[in-house]
């Protein structure tokens, strides 16, 4: 997989259209002060093509035409399996702003992880902030679910006639673990299926107060994401006037549900080792773990936030086959 350098992003923006700019990350989003989002192309889009022998067919559906709510879904082709396979839902990160199930990166990696973990994986592609701001995300998440249990009936996507949906489990990295995370969580109240497990892969949550990682991380030219972009990306996110205190945000604020209610879920926490949310991912485990929830937590050595699609530190590859290792041993 090719290395994609945030580092020689472009920063070449359009002109302001609305006025003047109210919030920017350098290269990646300008938000102006009348509503005019850009984003230019910092990654390549891929359509659903799969080449012949990486023994995976993928294709791309529509669940909902008017929010433009739509997923690709890869299918291992491995005829020798007789048994159904794991389904993974999968929601991309990007901070709640940026990011496509069609990026190339991401296509990339769910290829892999359809054939080396040997499961379905339906990757989301939800609505962006800020023109969609949370709960959208999380809207179109749930409603992704509603998708699958008629799909379990009607039988019409190929690709899902091989999957086992009691063997269902929910996952993302950065804000699309966060997504997974609280999807789970409207399932406790509302079970219109029932995952077996979520895998929150650097999961994006925060918080007004500061870890220590996050005070002390001195992230590289090409890190995924600096605290800085953490701020702005929340600001992006949550509802107008809310702060990281906001229990979508920090799920140990005052208001938040309770993290007991996630004991009905085993979970496996992928952490970074030089991620600025390394503490913060720890911190949640260690919580969770407090509660008698069965977590696991694995923290890879010698990388930062979204190396297992950015691939840009030397040591990613390798965590990568590591974290492919440990999600393919959770989920069989």
């Amino acid at each position: 997989m090719a290395t994609i350098s945030l580092s020689q992003r472009s920063t070449t923006f359009d002109h302001p259209k609305n006025g003047s700019v109210v919030e920017e990350i350098s290269g990646l989003i300008r938000v102006h002060k009348g509503g005019y989002v850009e984003r230019p192309p910092v990654v390549a889009h891929a359509s659903c093509m799969v080449p012949l022998g990486l023994e995976v067919t993928a294709t791309d559906v529509t669940i909902n035409k008017f929010t433009n709510l739509w997923a690709r879904v890869y299918a291992p082709c491995n005829k020798k399996l007789s048994s159904k396979r794991p389904l993974v839902v999968y929601f991309h990160g990007g901070g709640f702003c940026m990011g496509s199930a069609s990026w190339a990166c991401y296509h990339d990696f769910l290829i892999n992880l359809a054939r080396d973990a040997c499961c379905v994986v339906v990757s989301v592609n939800y609505r962006l902030a800020p023109e969609n701001r949370l709960p959208a995300a999380y809207d179109d998440g749930f409603n992704a679910l509603m998708w699958l249990k008629q799909e379990a009936l009607k039988g019409t996507v190929n690709e899902l006639k091989g999957c086992d949906y009691s063997s269902l489990y929910l996952t993302g990295d950065s804000a699309g673990a966060n997504i997974a995370y609280h999807v789970a969580s409207r399932l406790v109240s509302t079970p219109i299926l029932s995952p077996k497990g979520i895998i929150l892969i650097q999961p994006f949550f925060g918080g007004e107060s500061r870890t220590m990682s996050e005070k002390h991380s001195t992230q590289p030219v090409n890190s995924a994401l600096t605290l800085p972009a953490s701020d702005t990306y929340w600001r992006l996110a949550l509802p107008v006037g809310f702060t990281r205190e906001h229990p979508w945000c920090n799920l140990l604020a005052r208001d938040a549900p309770r993290l007991s209610d996630m004991r009905l879920f085993k979970t496996l926490v992928c952490v970074a080792e030089l991620d600025v949310l390394k503490d913060r991912n720890l911190e949640f485990t260690s919580t969770l773990a407090g509660l008698g929830a069965p977590v696991q937590s694995v923290i890879y050595k010698d990388v930062g936030h979204a190396f297992q699609v950015l691939h840009n530190y030397p040591l990613a590859q390798t965590r990568t086959q590591e974290m492919m290792a440990h999600v393919r041993d959770f989920i069989n």
